[in-house]
């Protein structure tokens, strides 16, 4: 017993995504807080003043919440029917809202009722913003109209009607209050010019268009519409420089990064992706419980928020630093103090004296040791350790299975012990670096317990499942060993053929070289 032998883990290489800069910077937030709202969050938009509170469209009501608030910390609801987006001025005091019945409202983020109403669409307004002098709101609905507003005097100003179907998305220019850009859902985004009273560039997108973005220097525009994202130089006319198909389904938000390196867009898929502005490649995803209709990022990307079509509001709060202890510590001792001695050369007349260090079994090891099988496998089949370290559950397993005892630890359970080995198998089955062990586990368990199925619906659904996977796996592996045999037949093809057609070059050469010691 004093030599025994601890059980040697066997690490598995882990088949992941790489690990780079943008993969530690978008992992760095915090458990997402989820809120519940009324409806679908069709947008939410952040005010770029401090302290970036965020606006939450969903419903008939506009919910302002506090950065790291979950209750809202005011509430507009003065609107006859659903509303459909709402937008902070560039000095985050102002709010402007659009709703179902076509009226356009502004708010003071001060008070409750609305400061100006704008009248003039027939249908629902999807779009709302301001454009870069404070003063003008730009409006997109479904009469296919586009409309430009005159704050102080509550008027209509301009009406564009070049689109031909519904106006579903917009956004004005950051640097000239006349531009602005709108996308339809007949496939086209303008830019339209307040001072020539029509459009001065429009492209095809392809598909109906959902969300539009343009950079802040105003030289590229983004729109997403479909399953693509396409990016178009607005110096050059509108030239396409990428059309980007990542998602599996319509694309409906885009957003832009604090620094405007990055690029996020949101589907119905349930992912957002984030895209470098310069490669236009994707350097990260997210991942989310329902579709996705919003998305949002707070100054220097401290918080993330998504909206979602089941009513669910996902926010991520970016993790703080550690910060530094301010307090004098007690001084400790000096490097040279711990490796003093360590370069001492033994000399002819000393004796060698090595301290014994005495080695601490793991709690699954000491259960090896006095032959508790089952115990052992009880331990590593703990969530704690089945769930962060499967590998050390999948070497016990390994080890039973070589000491010939692993169908006695597998014996004798109980319904809720045999669930937890089943949910284990079905976690873990289909990943290849534990399927040769797993599977032998799998196939002893059902030799077990066959008999006695029938007489727990939980632990009957989950052979079923079971089995299906080792059936599955059986059949992953009989294909890719008939795909290896092929492979090799064609590797000895290939180099048979070699062979034969140097040999013939020799053959040849040989004969050459005869001829001409003959003439």
């Amino acid at each position: 017993m004093a030599g025994y032998k601890p059980v040697a883990i066997q690490t598995y290489p882990v088949l992941g995504e790489k690990i780079t800069q943008d993969t530690l910077y978008w992992n760095n937030y915090k458990t997402p807080v989820q809120i519940k709202e009324f409806g679908a969050v069709s947008k939410v938009d952040f005010s770029p003043q401090p302290p970036y509170n965020y606006a939450v469209t969903a419903s008939s009501r506009i919910h302002i919440y506090g950065r790291y608030s979950q209750e809202p910390i005011k509430t507009f609801s003065r609107f006859k029917d659903t509303a459909y987006c709402a937008t902070f001025r560039q000095d985050g005091r102002l709010l402007v809202a659009g709703s179902e019945d076509g009226g356009i409202q502004l708010f003071d983020i001060s008070g409750r009722a609305p400061l100006r109403q704008f009248e003039g669409h027939t249908k629902a307004v999807h779009t709302v913003d301001f454009t870069a002098d404070k003063y003008h709101v730009v409006s997109g609905a479904d009469d296919y109209t586009v409309k430009l507003w005159d704050i102080p005097n509550s008027k209509e100003i301009l009406t564009f009607k070049e689109h031909f179907d519904y106006v579903r998305c917009g956004c004005a220019s950051k640097l000239n209050p006349d531009l602005f850009v709108t996308g339809s859902y007949d496939h086209t985004v303008k830019m339209f010019d307040a001072r020539t009273n029509q459009s001065v560039i429009s492209v095809e997108h392809g598909q109906p268009v959902e969300s539009v973005l343009l950079f802040p220097s105003g030289g590229l525009l983004v729109s997403a519409g479909g399953r693509y994202v396409k990016v178009w130089d607005m110096l050059k006319g509108g030239q396409l420089l990428v059309s980007l198909k990542n998602h599996h389904k319509t694309v409906t938000c885009l957003c832009l990064s604090s620094s405007g390196q990055r690029l996020l867009s949101g589907s119905l898929d349930r992912k957002v992706k984030v895209y470098s502005t310069t490669s236009y490649k994707v350097v990260h995803s997210f991942d989310y419980a329902a579709s996705i209709l919003s998305l949002a990022l707070a100054h220097e990307d401290e918080t993330i928020v998504v909206g979602m079509t089941n009513g669910i509001l996902s926010v991520k709060h970016r993790k703080s630093e550690a910060k530094k202890d301010s307090l004098p510590r007690r001084r400790r001792p000096a490097y040279r103090t711990f490796i003093k001695g360590k370069n001492y050369m033994k000399q002819q007349d000393d004796i060698l004296i090595n301290r014994p260090s005495k080695k601490h079994l793991e709690l699954y090891d000491r259960d090896l040791k006095n032959f508790r099988i089952s115990k052992a496998l009880d331990r590593v089949l703990e969530p704690s350790c089945a769930i962060k370290t499967p590998e050390i559950t999948v070497s016990i397993i390994k080890e039973l299975n070589r000491r010939g005892v692993l169908a006695n630890a597998l014996a004798g359970r109980d319904e809720k012990e045999i669930s937890r080995v089943l949910n284990f198998l079905i976690r873990n089955l289909s990943q290849p670096r534990f399927a040769p062990v797993l599977i032998n586990a799998a196939e002893i368990i059902i030799d077990i317990y066959l008999p006695v199925i029938g007489q727990s619906p939980v632990v009957d659904k989950k052979f079923l499942l079971l089995q299906g996977l080792v059936e599955k796996e059986i059949d992953y592996q009989r294909e890719l060993l008939e795909t290896l045999g092929m492979m090799d037949m064609l590797f000895a093809t290939m180099t048979r053929k070699g062979s034969t057609s140097l040999l013939q070059q020799n053959t040849s050469d040989g004969f050459l070289e005869n001829k001409k010691i003959e003439s």
